[in-house]
């Protein structure tokens, strides 16, 4: 049947309306088809172009140093290279790339990188450790060298999403197959829109009477994740479809690939909320992209169609492996993997870290380097200049730190158990908090941030959180007084100085401070060393008392603490609040041999086009003695060996450290090796008491901590502090503090600034009868020194120990530190010689002089 339309119909005035009306919808349609066109190209223009270049600051850690001879194998330091953003060929605007020949890893950094296109290797590898590191602009052979710092992290705006960008040719295979086959496994096929889909969908909508199945594509997701609300309607459909067919014609399939890989949201983790696969591998398995499973990449495209509903697969695995089943099995059907493999991925673990805590982004560093950089650029800079930040942080440490604190945390729970259940039921609950950071006590560059125990539940940093240090801040006290004899001030204290550790009640302004011993133990007569290490409280303001409390404010503002602690008794006991990081800074004096060390975290910071617009510079002043700060150290050194930080040593870390336990409120331990100080907080934010000592909640984590740092290459050779000129070590009596003579039953060695070392021999031991002069040449072959020489007079401050015997020197004071680590834990009342049994006059000599178990024996709970 034809229908035939009369020319006469359609010049009339009815044909001429419709041919009208046909024109004008025609029209209107072309229309709003080109208004919605150029809107959405206007849309894409803004909303996409930056997150193709990926303008927004990236932080990064620590140059990464290698070694010839250490134990590493080529994939460990290929995965390092990626997460850098290394690739196997040269890529514009990556930061360099890396190449395989034979045995040898040639590392070729470019324009882009920290190196700025320097500092090419080539390193050749063993079995599994590195044979040699050949330096390709030189030919040289160095010992060690610099690779490519690690991304942390790029920075996040107001809206805390987290992204980490990664190009087409970087996602792994597998994790391809996985995404097709759970979301559109004709992606490559069609032209933004997939009508088979579609139908299918509307169908199924149509038979339900409901508007609930899916019919997006990648790209019409994309669109979705950019321009649009969630809300299931036709209307939101079809103009998805229009700027999907817009992204199609501007953009190739990989590049709609990578953005949608870069752009789609993964649930929150913590306080983030996880945007990409490579955020997402980093987040939910705390591994490089390049480094997931088969399982893993069916469990990440497996979320993707209700994240948050999979972000607690930590805690509920079973829905972990539902979501990696459904892709596994998808993936079968679509031909990507075998049977076999899917069973064999189904039987695979699948490990889901904790959402809030151990991700390797440094979360808390990363605040840190944020809130620096708002001080100086803003934060429209900071998101569209592509700056690249390098820092101090050391990846390894910071897992270290991590695990350790883990490991600590949980000690401290199972400690605190009954009461936490006691608060909960009294509806005032709370957990321990927890801080460490550590750094390098000799340039001050932070390598180690760990601000709390759960950065999704809390990111207050608690490093940079003020808090009464306790016992940890008596060393400054200390400081203080042996400091005197610098100076030429009276009293002249040495660390045989005595004081009665007893009840006492001090006087100050009108007012009285009754301190107390932890435990309530007292010990009577006490060195000023027996007193530091014991953390003896009375004590300690007693040697303050005696040096003027004003002396102790001089010093610790000296040392660049807090200007405003007072001259008071408390002063002795760490009752000002100071934070973490200013503790660390502290007592890089003492590690440092009396320099200090400003902390530093930001190395420098470059622009996009490769200008540094700022430089981190170390800064370091002299600000003590460097022979007193050797005598803190000597001291700090026991504290460790046999005081109220030997859990230190019981928890199997046996290196040359020194340290010092606190407890307040809080529990802290603040300890050094001859390369790396750190310090551990542990307590409660609403300032509640942890009832718990130094020595059992932070002193764990710091052994902890310390037993994997001086396991990684960078840390692990260890040295004995060394002593400084102008100091003189002698034999002495540890019941009269005088020179020891062949009679007394014991006796130890002491360091004094020279000048200030004891001059008269025991006299409860037959010290009277003795002539200096006639008996100092069997005394020095008894005792290893001319007692003549170093007992001259000669001015403590001068500075010079000269080259007497009775001088410190350094390989018999390693050996004798040696020794004494490896001794036994128990501290002797003092250093009698093991291998001589008493004799009868000994014995006798020993009940009036050498047993000081009530004096020098660590209460039962040490501080």
């Amino acid at each position: 049947m034809r229908v035939r339309i009369n020319r006469g119909f359609l010049l009339s005035g009815l044909g001429l309306a419709l041919l009208g009306i046909c024109l004008a919808c025609v029209l209107t349609t072309t229309g709003v088809v080109t208004y919605y066109w150029f809107k959405y190209s206007r849309m894409i223009d803004q909303h996409l172009a930056g997150h193709i270049d990926q303008n927004t600051a990236s932080i990064y850690a620590a140059p990464i140093r290698i070694f010839t001879g250490q134990s590493i194998s080529e994939p460990e330091i290929i995965s390092s290279l990626q997460l850098a953003g290394y690739g196997t060929s040269e890529v514009p605007g990556a930061p360099g790339w890396y190449a395989m020949r034979g045995a040898n890893l040639e590392i070729h950094p470019e324009a882009a990188s920290y190196f700025a296109g320097k500092n090419a290797l080539r390193v050749e590898f063993t079995a599994r450790s590195i044979r040699t590191i050949r330096a390709l602009d030189d030919g040289s052979l160095p010992d060690s060298a610099e690779i490519e710092p690690q991304l942390l992290s790029h920075l996040f705006d107001s809206s805390r999403e987290k992204r980490r960008r990664v190009r087409f040719e970087d996602i792994p295979k597998t994790l391809q197959q996985a995404l097709l086959s759970a979301e559109d496994k004709r992606f490559f096929e069609h032209p933004g829109f997939d009508v088979i889909r579609i139908l299918g969908a509307a169908w199924a909508d149509v038979r339900h009477d409901a508007r609930a199945q899916g019919a997006s594509t990648l790209t019409m997701q994309l669109s979705r994740s950019f321009f649009f609300s969630t809300e299931r309607t036709w209307r939101r459909k079809l103009a998805e479809t229009m700027v999907s067919m817009e992204l199609e014609h501007r953009f190739t399939k990989q590049q709609i690939f990578e953005l949608y890989a870069n752009e789609i949201y993964l649930g929150n983790r913590g306080s983030f909320g996880i945007h990409g696969f490579a955020e997402g591998s980093l987040a939910y398995f705390n591994k490089d992209i390049h480094d997931i499973s088969l399982g893993e990449s069916a469990f990440l495209a497996g979320i993707i169609r209700a994240p948050n509903r999979y972000a607690s697969s930590d805690r509920q695995p079973e829905r972990a492996v539902e979501a990696r089943d459904r892709v596994l099995k998808q993936m079968v059907e679509n031909g990507y993997i075998t049977s076999q493999q899917e069973r064999d991925a189904k039987r695979a673990p699948l490990q889901v870290v904790p959402g809030g805590f151990g991700n390797s982004d440094a979360p808390y560093f990363v605040d840190m380097v944020k809130d620096h950089l708002l001080e100086h650029f803003s934060e429209a800079q900071l998101l569209s200049q592509s700056f690249r930040i390098y820092t101090t942080l050391d990846p390894e440490l910071e897992r270290a730190a991590t695990q350790a604190i883990t490991i600590g945390v949980a000690n401290i729970d199972k400690q605190l158990a009954r009461r936490y259940a006691v608060w909960q039921k009294k509806g005032q609950p709370a957990v321990a908090q927890v801080a460490l950071i550590a750094l390098d006590p000799h340039t001050g560059e932070i390598r180690a941030v760990v601000g709390g125990r759960d950065y999704g539940r809390s990111q207050l940093n608690h490093v940079v959180a003020r808090r009464q240090p306790g016992s940890v801040f008596k060393p400054f006290v200390y400081a203080a007084a042996f400091d005197n004899a610098v100076k030429g001030l009276t009293p002249v204290v040495t660390p045989a100085t005595t004081v009665v550790d007893e009840p006492t009640t001090f006087e100050f302004d009108d007012q009285e401070y009754t301190p107390n011993n932890y435990g309530e133990n007292f010990h009577g007569t006490v060195t000023a060393r027996e007193a530091l290490t014991y953390s003896l409280n009375v004590a300690t303001v007693k040697i303050a008392e005696l040096i003027g409390y004003g002396r102790v404010k001089d010093m610790a503002r000296q040392l660049g603490l807090d200007p405003g602690i007072q001259a008071t008794p408390a002063v002795a006991l760490g009752a000002y609040e100071m934070t973490p990081l200013e503790v660390a800074a502290a007592y890089t004096v003492f590690a440092n041999g009396g320099t200090r060390a400003e902390p530093m975290f930001i190395d420098r910071v470059v622009s996009s086009e490769g200008t540094t617009l700022e430089t981190g510079a170390v800064k370091t002043r002299l600000a003590l003695d460097p022979r007193v700060a050797y005598q803190v150290t000597s001291i700090l050194e026991d504290v460790i060996d046999h005081g109220t930080g030997a859990s230190v040593r019981a928890r199997g870390f046996s290196g040359p450290a020194a340290g010092k336990t606190g407890t307040a409120r809080d529990g802290w331990f603040a300890g050094y090796t001859s390369n790396l100080l750190c310090i551990v907080w542990v307590g409660f934010d609403d300032n509640r008491d942890l009832d718990l000592s130094g020595a059992v909640s932070a002193a764990p984590i710091w052994a902890e901590f310390m037993k994997r740092a001086t396991a990684l290459p960078g840390y692990h050779d260890l040295e004995d502090f060394e002593a400084p000129e102008g100091l003189t070590e002698v034999e002495i009596d540890p019941t009269t503090q005088q020179l020891a003579t062949p009679a007394c039953p014991t006796h130890r060695k002491e360091v004094f600034i020279t000048g200030t070392q004891p001059t008269e021999f025991c006299e409860t031991h037959g010290g009277s009868s003795l002539s200096q002069g006639s008996q100092t040449s069997w005394l020095s072959h008894l005792f290893g020194g001319d007692k003549s020489k170093a007992d001259n007079g000669s001015a403590p401050a001068d500075g010079s120990a000269g080259s007497s015997p009775g001088t410190m020197t350094g390989a018999s004071k390693r050996a004798a530190k040696k020794a004494a680590r490896d001794g036994a834990q128990e501290p002797p009342a003092a250093d009698a010689e093991p291998e001589k049994k008493p004799n009868v006059f000994q014995r006798i000599f020993g009940i009036f002089g050498g047993s000081k178990t009530d004096q020098e024996q660590p209460p039962k709970s040490t501080p």
